[in-house]
């Protein structure tokens, strides 16, 4: 009977801390850490960021949990809150486009694009391979479907150690605990030396890694309105693009949407 109050104390402690609170996906961290640090600095707003998997972040919101804006990895998540009025749709926009990456611990040559399927199990061999929840989170959705389109996901799936979000899986290849994982490339942008990338997958292969973002329905402060509006500055920018995401920009915002089949032509990232 006492779980209530401690779950609904638990719940409200980071609205007491922050003039801003952000739920945003795990991927994000180094990134969205220096923009909100530079933000605080500039406005003397404290901005508190809580990191984790899309799908549990979502649903935290969903409980109630004191969010003000919200970024995810994937639309499906942002749909979810969308369709339960969660969020403020007339702030929902899409912020930013990634890669995903096949990446080591071992010695293995840098092979660019990784076209087949038969390049894949021939680095795997009988070794591990690391993964976000495949059936739950966006970059081991992501990652499946990829081995899937090359055609050796039945394969390999056996081999698949899967974390709880994208942090986690890329964690596991780094202190050596398994030889390969499959992350996004923002993920190894900060000169992790313990990590190597072993070859980029085809975009072609997984759907389009998009990041939504929306103030929530609870994000009616003017200072969420203002952070919000932050994320989409030259300066918020340019840090997204230092830790190698690709920033859409405000004027093909709504890329991807249902209601905008056809409306936009975002190229394929260049490797970088």
């Amino acid at each position: 009977m006492r779980l209530l109050p401690v779950l609904a104390l638990l719940l409200s402690a980071p609205a007491a801390l922050a003039d801003v609170t952000v739920f945003a996906a795990a991927s994000l961290k180094t990134s969205l850490d220096e923009i909100a640090a530079d933000y605080m600095a500039r406005t003397g707003t404290t901005v508190v960021v809580s990191y984790g998997g899309t799908p549990s972040l979502a649903r935290q919101i969903e409980a109630g949990a004191p969010a003000d804006l919200f970024i995810a990895a994937s639309l499906d998540w942002m749909d979810y809150l969308e369709e339960r009025s969660l969020i403020q749709p007339d702030t929902r926009r899409n912020l930013l486009l990634n890669r995903l990456v096949l990446v080591t611990s071992l010695k293995v040559p840098f092979r660019h694009t990784l076209r087949t399927g038969a390049e894949v199990t021939a680095l795997l061999g009988e070794q591990k391979l690391s993964m976000a929840l495949v059936d739950a989170v966006p970059a081991g959705q992501y990652g499946k479907e990829a081995l899937t389109s090359l055609g050796v996901w039945d394969e390999v799936k056996d081999q698949v150690i899967q974390s709880e979000n994208v942090a986690q899986a890329l964690r596991l290849v780094a202190i050596g605990e398994v030889p390969f994982g499959i992350v996004y490339w923002s993920d190894i942008s900060d000169g992790n030396d313990a990590v190597q990338p072993v070859g980029l997958f085809p975009e072609e292969s997984h759907s389009r890694i998009i990041y939504p973002v929306a103030l929530t329905s609870e994000g009616t402060e003017p200072e969420a309105a203002a952070f919000f509006d932050y994320l989409a500055t030259v300066e918020a920018v340019a840090v997204f693009k230092k830790y190698a995401f690709y920033p859409i920009p405000i004027q093909r915002e709504n890329c991807f949407l249902p209601h905008y089949p056809a409306a936009c032509d975002l190229p394929f990232l260049p490797a970088q």
